[in-house]
């Protein structure tokens, strides 16, 4: 029996999903099993795909898409519950009907990528989307306090990326950033996210959960100024391997 999984969201230029998964199956001897990009310009478009392809058996959730896929859901793990996003579906098709479970594997990627890093109590997390609740939902676990910088802020837990300029003392006070925004990902690799750079210090922090590129402007101007950095590169990779467990139960 074939079985197809993919990605979807949009853009997705920016992914190596597909070689991760490709020599996973290959290396397993899985001849069965495809990985594929689905380009969603529109989450709308999303259920009309699943009937059309009646070998997918599950998927990878992306940029923008981890929050918006939560309606289509009959289910979620405990950590997609948690974090209100899935990054993970997997469906069950039965008497031509199709069930979908969300998981999440962000969150505990990200924690797991976390061991090593000295312990920091008051962090930014720049960026309000899905990245964004599953590595505030690994603060909450360790009991780190923590602020969303948003364009928009939306609550008191958020605030401005021009209070970041505005008040040195939250960058201060704030020693672990973490950019779960898109910003600076490939192709537009020469951005980065607009925060006072020259206020970061030795006791400083910078993790980005992009990993194409695994160095981003973000984390260059970190170093610049004598801050700790960590590419998303290992939290990506943790991830997939999780990704990779759910797709063959």
């Amino acid at each position: 029996m074939k079985k197809l999984y993919g990605l979807i969201g949009f853009p997705l230029g920016h992914s190596k999903s597909v070689e991760f998964f490709t020599n996973k199956f290959r290396e397993a001897g899985l001849t069965g099993y495809s990985y594929r990009l689905f380009p969603l310009p529109d989450i709308a478009e999303l259920l009309p795909m699943i009937d059309q392809l009646p070998d997918l058996r599950g998927f990878n959730v992306t940029i923008p898409y981890k929050e918006k896929i939560v309606p289509f859901l009959a289910e979620m793990d405990e950590e997609a519950q948690k974090a209100g996003c899935a990054n993970v579906v997997l469906l069950d098709r039965k008497q031509g009907q199709c069930r979908m479970t969300g998981y999440n594997t962000d969150a505990p990627a990200f924690l797991d990528s976390l061991a090593g890093i000295d312990h920091h109590y008051h962090a930014l997390i720049l960026g309000t989307g899905g990245v964004s609740k599953a590595v505030a939902s690994t603060f909450d676990k360790l009991n780190i306090d923590y602020l969303f910088v948003s364009r928009n802020p939306t609550n008191t837990k958020q605030i401005t990326y021009q209070l970041l300029w505005q008040d040195p003392s939250v960058i201060s006070q704030h020693t672990l950033i973490v950019n779960a925004t898109p910003v600076g990902m490939f192709p537009n690799d020469h951005d980065c996210p607009d925060i006072p750079y020259d206020q970061l210090s030795h006791r400083h922090m910078l993790y980005d959960c992009i990993y194409n590129p695994a160095y981003t402007l973000f984390l260059r101007n970190g170093a610049g100024q004598g801050a700790q950095i960590k590419s998303g590169m290992e939290m990506f990779l943790k991830q997939a391997e999780l990704t990779y467990g759910l797709f063959l139960k």
